[in-house]
Formats: structure tokens, C-alpha cells, sequence
């Protein structure tokens, strides 16, 4: 199959791991994928992984912007010229887009939901969700039935998958937990490097990955760190990311006084080496379709603490893969992150299960296999 992938960046995020992902998993399997975007940081992962990439001015959260009329005619002869099979969006706008394109050239589309949305009235006039619409979480799949009123059957839930491999199993993450002596050496070695590199001090890090949107829980999460200082004062919050909310949350900081355990950090390539270094990762959202980088963080065998909410709770058992608390409350992070930094077999103990699971249950090869049946599904269905 000729694929194309459309997403309005190729910036580091949830979307952009799953393009990519699912580029390089199909791309390996003998399909011709291309990716079109309006670039990004992350398109060197895409040169690197030799995959096709067409720019096109799409950067835009607005589906009637003139951007995707200019994009269509960028792209639809593209997709003549280049036999293109199947088209894959994965925003709002490329939803838009597609449906153009499939109008245009006859190619069937399918989309990715990523998460959750409003149930605007664009949306229901012009909902463009293509042939078939992909959830990454049962919560998401209810979403769209509950709120779009899609019909279950054109909904099929296929989970992100994640490359356990490609994240390095934390045995410990902070000099004080006792194990095999050359085995903690090593570690200690590479993560003071790593610590060095972000410019961390010798304290327990406690960390975070995800776009600075107020959506993702940061403010709860300073604030449960001024209770942390309390009763460990070294400990150290590591905010990996970027977002407009940044001076916001840098002011939060210095009005509690914690700015000087408060390292923001860009969002990184490597995702892995950030999580490396991390002895409690947190993810405080107030709403999330499953959570990458909470996936990712499970996968490294970090100990993990949630919002108790969406896609979120798929992930976390409390008290066996991590630990749960209500969203916006600053109090119970702080708790559950005190009682982990405290406890260095507990937090051994979560973090092996939690990697276990993300194993057993999040597979990147089943993700793309499940794709790969979905577009010949579609095709199928087309002729």
C-alpha cells in the first residue's frame, strides 16, 4: 500500500510519536508511507527513519482556514501522481483536509482520535471522521459514541503501542535504593551524567512530559511540590515540555517559593534519557485520551502517579502499576509523591509491574498490525 499520513506538525508530542511509530512500523512491513506536514522539531526522527516527508503550510487550528484550501491544492495532485492507496489524518484540520482530498481523488480516508473534543457545531455539520475512525482508548470509543453519536461499528480501538525496548528498565533512579552494587555503579554513572546534562542536583526527581496546556495538571502539580519540600527538601521537579501556560507556571513557582527545585526543561528528542533520571513520574491531567508520556514513563519501569481520570485510568491500577489520585488535588499528589520518594521498594516494585504491563498490553507491533487491517479493511470495503 501507498499510505499518507496527515498532521498539521511534526513538533515532539503524543501525535507525532504515533506518526512516526506507525511510519516506521508500516514502512518496515513493505509499505511506501509518506508524511505531510507543516514540519517540525521532530522531522529529523522522520529523515532518520527514511521517511517521505511533503511540507505544506498547514499549522493552523482552524478547519475553514485558507491553509487547507492551499494545502489541497498542494497535495491533490500528490496523491494522483504518487498512486497514494489510503489516507490517514490525525487533527481536526487534517480531517477537514482529507475529506477534500477523498472528495477530489476518490482515495477512502481514516482518522486517529487522539483524545477529547468539544462536540462543537462544525464538528456535527461537517464531522469528517473518514471511513473508519481509530480510538487509542476505550474512553476515547465512548467519547465519540456518547458525544458525536458515531456508530460503534466504524470506531475500532486500536491502543498506541510503544517500543518497551527502546526505554531502558529503571532498577533505580537515585543513589540511596540498595541493590546489586556493579549494577547500581553503572546506573549512578550515566543518570549523573543525564542529571548533569538537565541541570539537576543530587536530590529525588520527580518529573513530568507533557505540553505546558493547562489541561495537563502542572499547576496542581507545583502546588503539591511546595508540601513536598516540606518533608524532603532536595527532592526536585523536572517539567519537561513547552507551552504558552510556561510563565504562568514559572510565576506559580516563585510566588510559592519552590522556583529553585523547579527545572523547565524544552521538549527533548529523547525522551527516554529525560525519563531515565526520574524516581517518580507524574501525570496530573484534568483530562487525557491515554497518555504517551505516561505510557512512555511506564515503559522505562518508573514508578507513576495519575489523575484518577479518562484514558488514565487504563493504565494505572492503583497500588499495582502506580498510584491514583483525584484530579486537582494538589494534597493527594502531594501524599502519593512524598510516600514514594520515601519508599525506594515500593517504588522498585510499581515500576517493574507497570512495565510489564505497558509489555503484555500496549505492543507497537500490534498496533501496526492492527492498522495495516484496518486500511485493507477500508480498501476492501471501497472496491
Amino acid at each position: 500500500m501507498n499510505i499518507l499520513f496527515l498532521t498539521t506538525h511534526l513538533n515532539t508530542g503524543g501525535i507525532t510519536s504515533y506518526v512516526l511509530a506507525l511510519a516506521k512500523g508500516l514502512k518496515a512491513k513493505g509499505h511506501q508511507v509518506y508524511i505531510v506536514s507543516s514540519g517540525g522539531e521532530a522531522l529529523p526522527r522522520f529523515q532518520v527513519a527514511g521517511i517521505n516527508h511533503l511540507a505544506i503550510p498547514i499549522k493552523t487550528k482552524c478547519e475553514f482556514s485558507p491553509r487547507v484550501i492551499l494545502s489541497f491544492f498542494r497535495l491533490a495532485r500528490e496523491v494522483q501522481e504518487k498512486g497514494i492507496d489510503i489516507i490517514h489524518a490525525n487533527t481536526r484540520v487534517t480531517q477537514v483536509l482529507s475529506w477534500l482530498l477523498s472528495r477530489f481523488t476518490g482515495k477512502p480516508y481514516v482518522s486517529t482520535c487522539h483524545g477529547f473534543f468539544r462536540a462543537r457545531l462544525s464538528r456535527r455539520i461537517f464531522p469528517c471522521w473518514g471511513s473508519k475512525v481509530v480510538a487509542v482508548s476505550a474512553q476515547v470509543k465512548d467519547h465519540l459514541v456518547k458525544d458525536f453519536r458515531l456508530n460503534e461499528a466504524d470506531i475500532r480501538l486500536i491502543y498506541h503501542g510503544i517500543e518497551v525496548e527502546n526505554f531502558k528498565s529503571q532498577v533505580t533512579s537515585h543513589p540511596s535504593t540498595e541493590f546489586i552494587p556493579s549494577v547500581v555503579e553503572g546506573l549512578r554513572t550515566g543518570k549523573s551524567q543525564v542529571r548533569e546534562k538537565f541541570g539537576l542536583g543530587e536530590g529525588p526527581v520527580v518529573g513530568i512530559v507533557a505540553r505546558l496546556s493547562a489541561v495537563k495538571g502542572h499547576i496542581y502539580l507545583i502546588e503539591a511540590m511546595q508540601e513536598v519540600l516540606k518533608k524532603i527538601p532536595a527532592a526536585q521537579l523536572m517539567i519537561v515540555g513547552t507551552g504558552r501556560i510556561q510563565p504562568e507556571l514559572a510565576g506559580l513557582a516563585k510566588r510559592l517559593g519552590v522556583e529553585k527545585n523547579i527545572f523547565f526543561i524544552p521538549a527533548v528528542a529523547d525522551t527516554a534519557e529525560a525519563l531515565s533520571v526520574m524516581d517518580v513520574f507524574v501525570m496530573p491531567s484534568l483530562q487525557e485520551g491515554l497518555g504517551l508520556g505516561l505510557m512512555e514513563a511506564m515503559a522505562s519501569g518508573a514508578a507513576v502517579v495519575g489523575s484518577d481520570i479518562g484514558g488514565i485510568k487504563a493504565l494505572i491500577q492503583d497500588g499495582s502499576t502506580g498510584r491514583l489520585v483525584r484530579p486537582r488535588d494538589a494534597a493527594g499528589l502531594a501524599q502519593a509523591i512524598t510516600d514514594l520518594l520515601n519508599d525506594a521498594r515500593k517504588r522498585q516494585s510499581l515500576g517493574n509491574n507497570a512495565r510489564e504491563f505497558i509489555r503484555r498490553n500496549f505492543g507497537f507491533q500490534a498496533m501496526v498490525d492492527e492498522t495495516e487491517r484496518l486500511y485493507a479493511e477500508c480498501l476492501k470495503r471501497k472496491k
